[in-house]
């Protein structure tokens, strides 16, 4: 059974510090529902406060119509998988199983038969009888989600669950969560630092800073249309230029920036001729183009400072008005040509970019 979830103006203090203010949200049923934000944004609190291991101080929260706030942890239909999986040493795979279900006093032939059935699930039968310390981190990450599902939670909490394995087995773990969740159906709530953890999994991401939700959508809506420059700069990799919004032409604005007059996607931001704003691009949109050639559209005169391989990637670094880096990259070889001191047009086509309102900031004593 899939069921959603609902927060209502939640918030949650230590002391007077607000660790959660005031968010809100709601997920779908059975939703791959993401918090994404950098350490000590609030993400795990609220978390935690869904699970019932954290009290909040004003707010609600819901699971479908059922009031939780004031539920305890193991009435609450709820699931969480924690960061450091939190499995008892002394007991086998299907004994760290079956704990949850002998604490709510299912028979033993019921346990035996759910414990199995999750650990068919997520592949780990064949290892019932072996403690956690012959397990791998990956294995040990299955064991714990296998935990998870055996109550037939309503709702599967995530705590960072993949932090603790190496590359390779957090990408393995990534296509097995992606499997688990098809095949389960069951709404989750995940919790994560990593915006490619994020990207790749979430059906919608909810950005969090500073205890707030800044904005909610869909990965590839949240990545190509943050709202705010902090939603930029924290979902991949961006390319941030001030300047001054002077007209608007159909769907796309003109802006007055130190580097030249350049043309970007309006976006859905309600912007007014003469505001400060950030022209917004991704270094895979760019293109590079030699100096020799006409400025082409959003053209900006620039001088090849690094370049990196990274194996299925070329990056680049060029220097603009003499310090502003502007990033490029490109599937390897593609950028393979250009050397340090080459004189480049770095452009990028006005479809692909978007406007970004100026935060408070004093931004004339910036560089561009």
């Amino acid at each position: 059974m899939s069921t959603p979830i609902r927060v209502e103006h939640v918030t949650k203090r230590f002391g007077r510090v607000p660790a959660v203010n005031d968010v809100s949200f709601q997920t779908e049923p059975g939703e791959m529902f993401f918090l994404l934000g950098p350490s000590g944004c609030g993400k795990t609190t609220l978390l935690r406060a869904v699970a019932g291991f954290a009290e909040i101080d004003a707010g609600e929260i819901y699971l479908g119509e059922r009031r939780l706030t004031e539920l305890p942890p193991h009435r609450r239909r709820t699931a969480m998988v924690f960061q450091n999986y939190a499995l008892w040493p002394h007991m086998t795979v299907l004994e760290n199983v079956t704990f949850g279900l002998e604490l709510r006093q299912r028979d033993r032939k019921e346990r035996k038969r759910q414990a199995m059935k999750s650990l068919e699930i997520v592949r780990m039968a064949e290892l019932a009888e072996r403690k956690p310390n012959q397990l791998s981190g990956g294995q040990q990450q299955r064991v714990a989600l296998a935990r998870a599902l055996a109550i037939e939670p309503e709702c599967l909490l995530l705590d960072e669950p993949l932090s603790n394995l190496d590359a390779k087995l957090r990408l393995e773990m990534r296509s097995e969560i992606r499997r688990i969740h098809e095949e389960t159906t069951l709404t989750v709530l995940y919790v994560t630092h990593d915006q490619k953890e994020a990207l790749s999994l979430a059906d919608r991401v909810a950005l969090m800073k500073d205890g707030r939700v800044v904005q909610i959508g869909p990965p590839r809506q949240m990545y190509h249309n943050p709202e705010t420059l902090f939603a930029a700069e924290f979902l991949g990799e961006a390319n941030l230029l001030r300047g001054r919004l002077t007209a608007f032409e159909g769907g796309f604005a003109r802006v007055e920036t130190p580097l030249g007059l350049l043309k970007a996607r309006a976006g859905q931001q309600r912007l007014s001729i003469g505001q400060r704003c950030r022209v917004f691009f991704r270094p895979e949109s760019v293109e590079l183009l030699p100096r020799r050639v006409i400025r082409p559209l959003n053209g900006i005169a620039a001088e090849v400072a690094e370049t990196s391989f990274l194996g299925e990637l070329d990056q680049l670094v060029a220097e603009a008005a003499g310090s502003l880096g502007l990033k490029a990259s490109a599937s390897a070889g593609r950028l393979a040509s250009w050397k340090r001191g080459d004189e480049v047009w770095v452009s990028f086509p006005p479809e692909s970019s978007s406007l970004v309102a100026a935060e408070d900031e004093d931004e004339e004593t910036k560089g561009a």
